[in-house]
């Protein structure tokens, strides 16, 4: 038998080997990511949905500016066993420098109108990925009906939510 000491053990290269093999399996997934994202086009699902409005197609060329709305909205749910604290960071999406400066000049408004929306949801709704776009959705519709009543012009064609927490 051998002793301890003439024994050794050569690992050299076969954790380099096993790092490289998984780096090189992580560059490839982000570009396919990235690919997949800069590649797929909206725009089809979109119409086969028949989400497509007319005033999107005629803005469609203009570019897309995001207005951050100052401060987060916060407000209490009612839940099944208690009620809970919602924060919600919002963007609009609106399409040229018009409605970007529609957007700015009438935040107060837009922002009244959000908690209006936002303070009449659930836990139940807020818990859900399917409650969530349909409390953006809601968002949207009443946005641009309290700005067209307003300012006789509905400029926001996406409520994005920028940060969401549920405690």
């Amino acid at each position: 038998m051998a002793d301890d000491k003439d024994l050794k053990i050569d690992d050299k290269g076969k954790g380099n080997k096993k790092i490289i093999i998984i780096a090189v399996i992580l560059v490839l997934a982000l570009v396919g990511g990235a690919a997949f994202f800069f590649l797929s086009d909206d725009s089809a699902a979109a119409e086969s949905s028949g989400v497509v409005t007319e005033t999107v197609d005629k803005t469609i060329n203009e570019t897309a500016y995001y207005v951050a709305l100052p401060r987060p909205f916060v407000f209490n749910v009612i839940g099944l066993k208690r009620e809970r604290l919602v924060q919600i960071k919002v963007q609009l999406m609106v399409r040229g420098s018009d409605n970007k400066d529609l957007a700015k000049a009438n935040l107060p408004l837009i922002e009244s109108t959000l908690l209006q929306v936002f303070s009449a949801t659930t836990e139940q709704q807020l818990a859900t990925y399917q409650g969530k776009e349909l409390l953006r959705a809601d968002s949207l519709t009443n946005v641009n009906e309290i700005l067209t009543k307003y300012t006789g012009k509905g400029g926001v064609e996406k409520i994005l939510f920028s940060g969401f927490v549920m405690q």
